[in-house]
């Protein structure tokens, strides 16, 4: 492929990443309840005492194990995912505002989901490889024939019931997030042409 065609991919991928960390960010600021593989890694931390960050990693690296039998193969983008959203979520917090209102942190929460889903549809399409859960996603949404947002919702259900159970903390907003999400992710693929009118990836 081109350089400059490899160039454009990559400057996609960066800003997709750029925007999703600011999404994470939104959800995180608005303090109303994290997203539910935010939920079990906090419950694994809890329970084997690691930091949340090294939980986090963990849970990364199991799903990517996911990816082999599902046949999903990792990229350049699926790397700079598991390493840049952070670091992009930590630049963008100090400017996001704190509001007192719960109906300003239920919007911030819902807006943080929209760009989050955006920003999925935006990196995906580059072709550099999916995140790690984004891989595991469309993988089973692949393997079972499934529209992508109903492979997305049962996953994030699954997830935060776990992580619930093992001590993570689950609130109104991780509820939203696991119900809506997946839609929001389908339509984001359509945007993109990645997805078809039925949601199939």
């Amino acid at each position: 492929m081109p350089k400059s065609s490899f160039s454009f991919r990559l400057i996609k991928l960066l800003v997709g990443l750029f925007i999703y960390g600011i999404g994470v960010a939104m959800m995180v600021k608005a303090g109303i309840g994290v997203a539910p593989w935010d939920v079990f890694a906090q419950g694994i931390s809890k329970q084997t005492g690691i930091s949340f960050g090294q939980s986090t990693i963990v849970v990364s690296a199991l799903v990517l194990l996911l990816w082999i039998p599902l046949r999903v193969k990792p990229g350049l983008g699926s790397v700079l995912n598991a390493i840049l959203i952070g670091v992009f979520a930590d630049l963008a917090m100090p400017y996001l505002p704190d509001f007192d209102s719960y109906f300003a942190r239920l919007a911030l929460l819902l807006g943080g989901m929209i760009v989050v889903s955006f920003a999925t549809g935006l990196y995906i399409s580059c072709g550099m490889g999916k995140g790690p859960r984004d891989g595991l996603n469309v993988g089973i949404a692949q393997r079972f024939k499934l529209p992508f947002w109903q492979a997305r919702t049962g996953i994030e259900i699954l997830v935060v019931l776990v992580g619930f159970l093992l001590g993570g903390q689950a609130r109104e907003g991780t509820l939203i997030f696991a119900l809506l999400i997946g839609y929001l992710n389908q339509i984001s693929l359509r945007l993109f042409g990645l997805a078809d009118k039925d949601g199939r990836v």
